[in-house]
């Protein structure tokens, strides 16, 4: 059965269900923590992702006039607050639980993580491609755009934007918008505005601060987000996933596992950083850094994160 029939499905079931979605939950923050894979995606593949949006659209000022009218009982009713909830709760236990151990793989084994990240980007492609109802000479045209425009983005030059609360803020409305698009890494948008350690490191360090701004900016992109693309969805599903799908092709570029550094920079702590690098092949890697390339690794890794979406899918198609 494709993932579309169960786009706008609003079932709900009893309490056995809020493991399900706490699971679900788990399994979303797993893919927002590594710039590879959505929790939308998750939440598309696992046949929830019409419900996450319906209860997000429900969260409107009239929502609140049904809280002071007819009391917190109704409005819990009318928000899926339950199920929300129960969601969000799965997203914020993976997200913390994996902050750190996402932070030392890519410290002392960045070629073999970024492989993975490869390989499940590679399977996200396949997925929206086999979402697409129907090839015209638009959709066509949507995936070359797509294409296009995250490798120019994958191209330009990153910038250290300041960690203070106000730009961490914006950055969470900004990447809450690609978190919930299936495909789309909230991570890979972080990641290309220079502030995915940023938020790794506020998670590591529990800076409540920043994790508080971050939170805000996401409730309010979420907010004002959900709207436009359930919108979207409905009535231009095949040009979305047409563009999403060229998108991840596109941001390929930017994951490549074998890069040399160029140029480098000195950022607020100190430490040393890549600024501008270029991809290479795993020899070129290995003759211009003396370090091992992990070829036959980084296949195995690319394989796995390749199979574990495809896997995914076929476990809630079969579900279904």
């Amino acid at each position: 059965m494709r993932a579309k029939s169960t786009l706008f499905n609003t079932r709900k079931g009893g309490k056995r269900e809020l493991v399900g979605i706490f699971v679900r939950g788990a399994a979303m923050g797993a893919a927002d923590v590594v710039p590879g894979v959505s929790g939308g995606t998750v939440a598309f593949i696992t046949g929830i992702y019409g419900r996450l949006l319906n209860a997000l659209k429900s969260l409107t000022p009239m929502a609140l006039m049904t809280l002071f009218k007819q009391g917190p009982m109704v409005f819990w009713k009318e928000i899926d607050g339950r199920f929300l909830l129960t969601l969000f709760l799965g997203i914020i236990f993976s997200i913390v639980s994996l902050a750190k151990v996402v932070s030392f793989s890519l410290d002392h084994y960045p070629i073999l993580v970024w492989s993975f990240f490869f390989g499940l980007v590679i399977a996200s492609v396949i997925y929206l491609i086999r979402q697409i109802q129907q090839w015209r000479i638009k959709e066509v045209v949507a995936i070359v755009a797509g294409t296009f425009f995250a490798v120019v983005i994958s191209l330009v030059r990153p910038v250290e934007l300041p960690a203070e609360w106000w730009m961490v803020l914006i950055a969470g409305s900004v990447a809450i918008c690609a978190m919930i698009l299936p495909g789309i890494s909230g991570s890979f948008i972080l990641l290309l505005m220079g502030m995915y350690k940023v938020l790794i490191h506020a998670l590591e360090e529990f800076d409540i601060i920043l994790l508080m701004s971050f939170s805000l900016g996401c409730l309010l992109g979420l907010l004002a987000f959900s709207h436009v693309l359930s919108a979207l969805l409905r009535r231009y599903e095949s040009m979305v996933f047409s563009v999403l799908t060229g998108f991840l092709i596109g941001s390929l570029n930017l994951l490549w596992p074998w890069k040399q550094v160029v140029e480098t920079t000195i950022n607020r702590h100190g430490d040393i950083i890549p600024l501008v690098q270029v991809n290479v092949t795993p020899s070129t890697y290995v003759e211009l850094t003396a370090q091992p390339a992990f070829l036959w690794l980084s296949i195995v890794c690319l394989l796995f994160g390749l199979v574990l979406i495809l896997l995914l899918e076929k476990i809630a198609n079969d579900k279904n």
